[in-house]
């Protein structure tokens, strides 16, 4: 199924913050795990990634470095910063609080009285 892309758009920093909280990764690595553990459902292309990366580097949420690939290939890294942990936590706190109210809205048994 495909998801509208207005949704996707407001959940990509989190998404990526999620990611970079269990360990550094370059862009393409970032793109394929999140496809991966999304089961498809969300697919970035490296014209959509790349400019959300800069502008988390740019707020300090993450940071960026150099470091040896496979292959001795040279790729950048990114990493989360503590400003960018704190941030994910109040994400997190906002997605817990509307989720579920979403869930209540739209939940199995709707009362109308």
């Amino acid at each position: 199924m495909r998801i509208n892309k207005e949704l996707v758009k407001g959940s990509t920093g989190f998404l990526i913050l999620t990611l970079l909280e269990r360990q550094p990764a370059y862009g393409y690595q970032i793109i394929k795990v999140i496809e991966r553990d999304s089961d498809g459902v969300f697919t970035f292309k490296e014209g959509t990634l790349y400019p959300i990366l800069h502008a988390l580097e740019a707020d300090g949420m993450v940071e960026s470095y150099w470091a040896e690939g496979e292959g001795a290939r040279r790729r950048k890294y990114y990493r989360l910063t503590d400003a960018g942990r704190l941030h994910l936590r109040e994400k997190q706190a906002e997605w817990r609080v509307f989720r579920s109210a979403v869930d209540q809205v739209i939940g199995e048994a709707i009362v109308w009285s």
